[in-house]
């Protein structure tokens, strides 16, 4: 991150590495997309955008997303569930990939992003299966 803009994030995240220098492409897409506020990198390490104004709240949950993202497609189950008509409406566009709009459910409704919609039983269940695996305290849905 430009500037040492890292200062603050912690080297792990629920087991996932932070990677606080971003390559030149994601640095450039982070300059342009700043609503994006971090992603799970393609090397499996959580990257922030440094052009993000979210408060620290608002980051730890983003981590915590990325993380289970990362968990996901590497160390977990991939996600299995069936999606609703409005999670589809809504992340339709996101993905063509329906196993990566999946995984971006399951991780929103992990880290209680709103975004995610009403969650299903069989959503919430897998969720509740990957909190248990990554170490996550429960937190109301």
């Amino acid at each position: 991150m430009p500037g040492g803009a890292a200062a603050g994030y912690p080297q792990g995240f629920y087991g996932i590495g932070m990677r606080p220098d971003l390559y030149p492409g994601e640095d450039e897409y982070f300059k342009k997309n700043p609503h994006v506020a971090g992603m799970a990198a393609e090397d499996d390490k959580i990257i922030m955008n440094p052009y993000s104004t979210l408060k620290d709240a608002e980051r730890q949950a983003v981590m915590l997303n990325e993380a289970a993202r990362v968990h996901m497609r590497r160390n977990f189950e991939p996600p299995r569930f069936t999606l609703t008509p409005e999670q589809l409406e809504k992340l339709g566009g996101y993905s063509k990939d329906e196993n990566d709009i999946k995984a971006t459910i399951a991780a929103r409704i992990l880290s209680n992003d709103p975004s995610a919609g009403a969650a299903t039983p069989e959503q919430l269940e897998y969720v509740t299966r990957l909190r248990k695996f990554m170490g996550v305290g429960n937190a109301a849905r």
